[in-house]
């Protein structure tokens, strides 16, 4: 299906690779006007890298648009690496890729887990923001993990059962674990199919129709291994305390913040949004009643782009 609402996609005016660590080296570009508003884009996953369609939510003649694939991600190396890597990494590597750039303060987009890193990062660095703008809200909570590893199959029996009888019985009780250890084992074979498994199960749930072009990308072997692994990774670690993105959110509700989410999101269900404008109700929302997780689905797209566009117009992404 043709998106309209996607702006036209440029190449990068400069790309790099910052080496943020011994370990890691992360893959990065920017995009648009050299000279126009500052904006970073942080993808999903954790683990799924950016996308050439991740330039198409910022109108290339006024944003200057920095997007980078986090640790373990994309074009970063090393591939899949779970060693030092936390979200407090991620927050230094966006602090180093911002005074390399010599950004001062930026507005910043992401969805998903790039949606609960865009509120870590804030909550961390608010003199840094100058507005958010998030879709498909997840906070990172044991309520959405035993959402996401159990209950989508209520909604998806289908789905759910391919992804947890690929492990044996006595192992479904916890069903974390047991694709931790295939993942992180020593039997490349068995590990690229556990992760196999893990990815196309959330692909198959993203979008609220089946959408085999948008799904089949995560059978694909790297994107698979990338995904599966981090994800795994850190919903294994979470965030501590349990609820510090919500708790923290005095530290942001000054900063012009815009967020979508489909109702029908069974990835990220809307109650996470719900419960992020409960605390912050200075936090404008919209709930878009056709549409799932993807930010490609029409409705999704149409949003974001708008609020790029309130950001060109305003300086907010604000509709209110």
């Amino acid at each position: 299906m043709v998106n309209e609402h996607f702006l036209p996609p440029r190449e990068p005016f400069a790309t790099g690779m910052l080496a943020v660590d011994d370990l890691h080296t992360l893959y990065y570009e920017q995009c648009g006007n050299p000279d126009g508003i500052p904006m970073l884009f942080l993808h999903g996953g954790p683990g799924a890298g950016c996308s050439t369609t991740d330039r198409c939510f910022f109108d290339a003649e006024k944003f200057h648009v920095t997007l980078f694939d986090q640790r373990g991600c994309g074009r970063s190396k090393p591939l899949g690496e779970i060693r030092e890597n936390t979200i407090d990494h991620m927050v230094r590597d966006i602090e180093q890729l911002r005074e390399k750039l010599g950004i001062e303060k930026w507005h910043v987009f992401g969805g998903s887990w790039g949606s609960t890193l865009s509120l870590y990062y804030a909550e961390a660095h608010p003199d840094r923001i100058l507005s958010l703008v998030l879709r498909g809200v997840w906070l990172l909570t044991k309520a959405e993990l035993q959402w996401w590893l159990y209950d989508i199959g209520w909604i998806q029996p289908e789905l759910w059962r391919e992804f947890a009888h690929h492990l044996p019985e006595n192992e479904r009780d916890d069903l974390l674990e047991g694709y931790w250890r295939r993942l992180t084992g020593d039997d490349r074979a068995v590990a690229l199919d556990a992760a196999r498994h893990w990815s196309i199960y959330e692909g198959s749930c993203c979008t609220l129709l089946p959408n085999p072009e948008f799904s089949d990308a995560f059978g694909e072997d790297e994107m698979a291994w990338n995904l599966a692994r981090l994800e795994a990774h850190f919903f294994r670690a979470g965030i501590a305390p349990e609820n510090a993105l919500l708790d923290r959110i005095e530290r942001i509700r000054h900063i012009p913040a815009f967020a979508v989410h489909g109702r029908y999101d069974i990835v990220c269900p809307v109650r996470s949004l719900t419960d992020l404008c409960r605390v912050w109700p200075e936090l404008d929302s919209h709930i878009v009643p056709d549409a799932g997780h993807s930010s490609h689905e029409l409705g999704i797209t149409r949003e974001l782009v708008a609020a790029t566009d309130r950001i060109a117009r305003t300086g907010s992404p604000a509709n209110r």
